[in-house]
């Protein structure tokens, strides 16, 4: 596997190196933006964050893009780059791509922090992934507790402990997201966003997160993909318990697909890992990680039923912790229900409460392949 990801990654190209920002400072990648690289408490060990230059009303300043999870760790980052990365100027306005903790967890304390009598330090964000975030870091909507205990149990994931576990993590969210700005300004697809003299082009996303929101600047020539694109890792494309039946996968794939009308050597800045070149070959290795990993779980499934939980070693053969297993979880539920939307699988509810699936045969697929199986 390792090896097989390393002879991807040789594919793109990395036009800074193995150069990487030092914590509390920031490398320019491009005029007017630079990369702030802050670690986080997982097994996903940093984040990237970007600052561009900006004006607004007349104020000199920087937009921030993203801004990690809120821990006294994270703030004292953020302190760091304030002395020694704005150049004596404020921050203007908060940009996030998306509602995940890593992404959105600072942006009250960023916004409140820069707020001042002559400018309001606006958050820009989609509209409904600031909805999400606002109910998640509430502590309501099943979060991790027992809305997803029982929608994880209904696919398997039956064991007692990890049952307990999950129910326990009713605080998650907020305890990374405890609050989000009640105000804030729309992104969504398309839209055009000024920054600083150059024009940013909204490209919505779906299926990792609710609406996320990639940045592409033409007169620069770079793409700020967030987790819709990422250079080392394949990005986290779940279903849960909110929309147990969504098709998340089918929606990734149409949406990565869009940027497949972007310049081929645009240079990516994702979420994590470093700036790359090499969009469309990344394009097509996800297609490709994805089309294999669908037949893995279908060839499984032509042996007998199964559930998430008996997929969850075909996808991931190593060992998971349980922050891990529940985004395994997540994952495999997408990749079973793409193949049950596409009429590939079946799917039949237990005795035990539990769904499993199971591959149709040929002309039950052919019948199917307009719709969805039942």
């Amino acid at each position: 596997m390792n090896a097989s990801r390393n002879a991807l990654e040789a594919r793109l190209h990395y036009p800074l190196g193995d150069a990487l920002p030092a914590p509390g400072r920031s490398l320019e990648v491009a005029p007017g933006v630079r990369w702030v690289r802050m670690a986080l408490p997982f097994a996903l060990d940093h984040i990237n964050l970007w600052l561009l230059r900006d004006r607004i009303d007349g104020i000199e300043g920087w937009t921030v893009v993203d801004c990690c999870i809120d821990k006294p760790e994270s703030r004292a980052q953020w302190t760091e780059v304030f002395e020694h990365e704005l150049q004596g100027l404020p921050v203007l306005r908060v940009v996030v791509t998306h509602m995940h903790p890593d992404h959105i967890g600072l942006a009250h304390w960023l916004c409140e922090r820069w707020t001042t009598p002559q400018h309001t330090c606006r958050l820009w964000i989609s509209a409904t992934d600031h909805a999400v975030a606002r109910i998640g870091s509430g502590g309501i909507g099943g979060f991790g507790a027992e809305a997803a205990a029982v929608f994880f149990g209904s696919h398997g994931l039956t064991d007692p402990e990890a049952q307990a576990k999950i129910r326990q993590r009713s605080s998650y969210f907020p305890g990374l997201v405890p609050a989000v700005p009640a105000s804030f300004a729309r992104l969504m697809d398309g839209l055009d966003v000024a920054i600083g003299g150059q024009t940013w082009r909204c490209i919505s996303g779906h299926g990792h997160a609710p609406e996320h929101i990639a940045l592409w600047c033409e007169a620069l020539g770079v793409l700020i993909s967030g987790d819709m694109v990422l250079p080392r890792i394949s990005t986290n494309v779940s279903v849960y318990d909110q929309e147990p039946e969504a098709d998340a996968l089918k929606l990734f794939l149409q949406s990565i697909d869009k940027f497949r009308a972007l310049p081929a050597d645009a240079l990516v800045l994702p979420s994590h890992g470093r700036p790359f070149t090499g969009l469309h070959e990344r394009i097509d290795q996800l297609h490709d990680h994805h089309r294999d990993r669908l037949q893995e779980v279908l060839d499984a499934c032509r042996t007998g039923p199964h559930s998430a939980a008996d997929i969850l070693p075909v996808l991931f053969p190593r060992t998971l912790d349980l922050h891990q297993t529940t985004f395994a979880m997540g994952e495999a539920v997408a990749h079973l229900n793409r193949l049950w939307h596409g009429g590939q699988l079946r799917r039949q509810r237990g005795d035990d409460g539990v769904w499993r699936f199971a591959a149709v045969d040929a002309a039950v697929t052919a019948q199917a392949s307009g719709g969805m199986a039942t």
